[in-house]
């Protein structure tokens, strides 16, 4: 398939075409060395190396620190990329974006602290565990910031043992029993990573449990009120420069749902890749053909698969299109602007995996084994596209909501359950 859009955008920049055809580069060692970053339940460290040195995991990061704060259509064209050669590296490509807008939210203070002192970080520098979860751990307040309770574990911590910090979610109990939901930084040093990562895909993400064993001090500076997350992602485009900076909050956590399917749609074309390859090689195991090839039901795949893929990138990149539009013109998301990109990127995604899906049953059962990669976008994608924020009815029902103004969805970041909750309580007192 062809390794740039059917349509370049004049919204891409030199800067992210430069990363994206970095990474494309280097898609062949990448999908080969995914197999040890398995093994290792981690990015293998020659992955972590070349990516770092694209400056993949500073693609959100504003330039005074060091990144490029790229928009939409540059954060889909290295995404797709990435996930084009692994998934697990695409997950931790997608984290990194993601929280390092987070981490913008935080005191000023704090976010000094965190990007001067990891200027030669190689690797992500932020990740999180359970921000929003519904199970929250305990802190108490005390003079100059809170104490974090030992024993305290939040999971899913995608890039945990590749971050210098990780973001993640407390409750600080008050005097009517109810607690008040803040996120914290702890830096390395102050958590351990536990060793609970084992899944059927994305093993690579490292997608740890992390934990503390002692009793935490966090500094006010490097707290945050999970209520105000909203009104602090707006406030982003006040503080910071970069197109990928510059838009409302509904707007950067449609960003997520973008790089999220952007991976999926990506390993849909690394499995395209693949069956290319090994379709000329391998011959039918009952009929008499020279090779896979040759049969009209593989070239039936071939043709819907690739169809499948590329209406999927277009989906894709037309919305990142929006988005970059959208921010240039100062303009805001509505609810029903959100909930309908939202819907075309879980669709995009969801139509990728079931290409995935259509290869590896023409091929057949060489695609089992462990050394072929079709086998690892396969599990891949299906672990993708059961996270919450993925998965296609819920994000039908919520666009379908806006399109016959049944009932008022969530409002932006108020959807996360830990966030809607905290304002719910801020908004009750």
């Amino acid at each position: 398939m062809s390794t740039t859009s059917l349509h370049e955008s004049p919204l891409s920049t030199e800067t992210g075409r430069r990363i994206r055809d970095g990474v494309l580069a280097l898609v062949p060692q990448i999908r080969k060395d995914a197999r040890e970053g398995e093994k290792l339940g981690c990015l293998p460290p020659t992955t972590l190396t070349a990516l770092a040195e694209l400056d993949v995991f500073r693609l959100s990061l504003p330039e005074r620190f060091g990144g490029h704060a790229l928009g939409a259509r540059d954060l889909a064209e290295v995404i797709l990329a990435v996930g084009r050669a692994d998934g697990s590296a695409g997950w931790q490509t997608m984290i990194s974006s993601g929280f390092t807008r987070v981490v913008l939210t935080f005191p000023d203070q704090a976010v000094e602290e965190i990007y001067s002192s990891t200027r030669d970080w190689d690797g992500p520098v932020v990740a999180s565990a359970s921000l929003f979860s519904d199970r929250i751990q305990h802190a108490t307040k005390v003079d100059g910031g809170y104490v974090v309770k030992a024993g305290g574990k939040w999971g899913f911590g995608s890039g945990s043992k590749h971050a210098a910090f990780m973001v993640v979610g407390v409750g600080v109990e008050q005097p009517d029993g109810d607690f008040d939901r803040i996120a914290v930084l702890l830096e390395r040093g102050q958590y351990e990573i536990v060793d609970d990562w084992h899944v059927m895909g994305l093993s690579g993400s490292s997608s740890n449990s992390v934990t503390v064993t002692d009793d935490v001090f966090i500094p006010e500076h490097r707290v945050l009120p999970l209520a105000e997350l909203t009104d602090r992602l707006d406030a982003i485009h006040t503080k910071y420069d970069g197109l990928g900076l510059s838009m409302d909050a509904r707007g950067l956590m449609i960003i997520v749902s973008l790089e999220t399917m952007g991976i999926a749609v990506g390993m849909a074309e690394g499995a395209f890749d693949c069956f290319l390859e090994q379709t000329a090689n391998k011959k039918p195991f009952n009929l008499d053909y020279p090779s896979l090839r040759e049969t009209p039901a593989t070239q039936i795949v071939a043709g819907k698969a690739r169809a499948m893929i590329n209406a999927a990138r277009a989906l894709l990149l037309a919305g990142a299109d929006v988005i970059d539009r959208k921010a240039l013109a100062g303009e805001s998301f509505s609810v029903a602007e959100e909930t309908a990109l939202q819907m075309d990127f879980v669709y995009a995604g969801n139509l990728a995996g079931q290409a995935i899906e259509q290869i590896q049953f023409a091929i057949g059962s060489a695609t089992v084994a462990l050394s072929n990669p079709i086998q690892r976008y396969a599990r891949d994608v299906r672990v993708a596209l059961t996270h919450g924020s993925n998965r296609l009815d819920p994000s039908a029902e919520l666009a379908g909501r806006e399109i016959f103004g049944v009932s008022a969805s969530a409002d932006g970041m108020a959807g996360v359950p830990g966030v809607g909750k905290a304002k719910e309580r801020v908004l009750a007192q």
